[in-house]
């Protein structure tokens, strides 16, 4: 009996082990919840003071602290750690709210980062800065842009799409509203398409206006037509729309020093027009040309999405450039394009200098990171911005039946805009049997 006794304990301990380690694979949010969460905090606890030691971020107290420790409390004087003030844990690993000493700024806990991490035995910390003097230490217990899995509070909401998963576990959002122009690079298989699809599934749900410049023969925007204002397929319908934005800008710069603002959103509900969100897929279409006859509409294309980059924020149009590369070797107009374009998103690159075009003059620090995203990693990428800062993420892997789907559900967000009528694509009745048939827009008139 007591063989059987110590058989069954020994098979009830190696079955518990197995499905740990099973879990820690398959299941990694079971694992995190039952052992590394406890663990970390744990070893966080323990090591707290000596890691910030060893790591530089200490300061030495102030004279009263130091002559009430030496002479009140007949201790040792020592450098002083930034205060804890609060520890939680999440699902996906560990957040830490720190007050900073005097002498000490978040910089120095950046530069400390990677060796914080290997201290306490997690994936990644990233360090946030959440108000003067305090920042949060993010840190995630395994890798999240494995498998991506978003957050289930993560809904689109005023002009602020959630897009992707960032590294620490939280949502990337594409806000319009920090920054209104955004370019995205990546190469072929890279996830740069994929990206676009999450955007529009999330845009197709707000009460905007879409507009398609696709000169790819419209193969990757058509099967959105439905919830699409406007779509273009070749430079010469994309000058005349182009054209026709510029115009609605400036009727709307008019609307709003008739009323003494300065930006649409200061306007009234009722009055305030509908904001449109222009998708360029591959833009370096829009620039090269085959002939000298084609000279003179790309300059045409040029002028106008400068313009565009430059002013139509205040007036409620957005753009949202996409494309392989993006730099001067497009000609005329592309450097100056691009410094207009705050957002910056860019998958896996054939080359550092593509990567350089997207972010050199925005964060350089990222530009070996963006160029050592694997190809296994389809959707990866690193997004910057005009701050300086910069962050991984990854895209959900999203079907493009599904985008279609939400599309065909939010039809009727589409607004009437009577100066995008002669762009709007034809959307032909769907069969009962064969399902939906291929869209084609209807030609622009100039």
């Amino acid at each position: 009996m007591a063989d059987l006794t110590m058989w069954l304990e020994a098979t009830g301990a190696l079955t518990g082990a197995g499905g740990l380690g099973y879990a820690k694979y398959r299941a990694p949010r079971v694992y995190w919840s039952l052992v590394g969460l406890p663990v970390t905090w744990g070893r966080f606890t323990l090591s707290y003071r000596s890691t910030m030691d060893v790591c530089g971020l200490t300061v030495q107290p102030s004279g009263l602290r130091a002559f009430m420790t030496r002479n009140v409390a007949r201790r040792e004087v020592q450098p002083v750690p930034p205060k804890i003030r609060r520890v939680r844990g999440t699902s996906t690993g560990l957040r830490v709210t720190l007050r900073l000493p005097a002498g000490l700024e978040p910089a120095d806990v950046v530069a400390s980062s990677e060796r914080l991490r290997h201290a306490w035995g997690v994936h990644s910390v990233t360090v946030v800065e959440t108000k003067p003097g305090f920042v949060e230490l993010r840190m995630t217990g395994w890798d999240v842009l494995r498998r991506v899995r978003m957050p289930r509070k993560a809904r689109p909401r005023d002009m602020v799409v959630p897009v992707a998963l960032r590294e620490d576990g939280t949502a990337f959002e594409r806000d319009y509203h920090r920054a209104p122009m955004a370019l995205t690079l990546g190469a072929n298989q890279s996830g740069k398409s994929m990206y676009q699809r999450n955007l529009i599934k999330g845009l197709a749900q707000l009460s905007v206006a879409l507009v398609g410049i696709d000169c790819k023969r419209g193969v990757e925007q058509n099967a959105f037509a439905r919830r699409l204002s406007a779509l273009v397929t070749t430079p010469d319908d994309a000058a005349s729309l182009l054209a026709v934005l510029v115009a609605e800008m400036e009727d709307r710069f008019d609307l709003l020093s008739r009323h003494g603002v300065s930006d649409l959103w200061e306007l009234p509900d009722a009055m305030r027009p509908v904001p449109v969100v222009v998708l360029v897929d591959e833009v370096a279409e829009l620039f090269l040309i085959s002939s000298r006859k084609d000279e003179e509409r790309r300059e045409r294309i040029v002028t106008a999405l400068v313009r565009l980059a430059q002013m139509a924020r205040a007036v409620g149009i957005y753009l949202e450039i996409c494309g392989q590369r993006f730099g001067s070797d497009l000609g005329k107009g592309a450097t100056m394009l691009r410094a207009q374009l705050t957002g910056r998103v860019v998958h896996r690159v054939n080359d550092k200098q593509t990567a350089e075009m997207g972010l050199a003059d925005v964060a350089p620090d990222a530009v070996a990171v963006a160029s050592l995203i694997p190809m296994e990693r389809p959707g990866t990428a690193v997004a910057a911005d005009s701050s300086g800062g910069w962050l991984k993420i990854r895209t959900p892997n999203t079907s493009r039946d599904e985008v279609v789907a939400v599309c065909r559900e939010f039809a009727h967000l589409v607004p009437e805009l009577p100066f995008l009528d002669p762009f709007r694509p034809y959307v032909p009745a769907e069969s009962p049997t064969a399902g939906p048939s291929l869209v084609k827009p209807t030609p622009a008139t100039d």
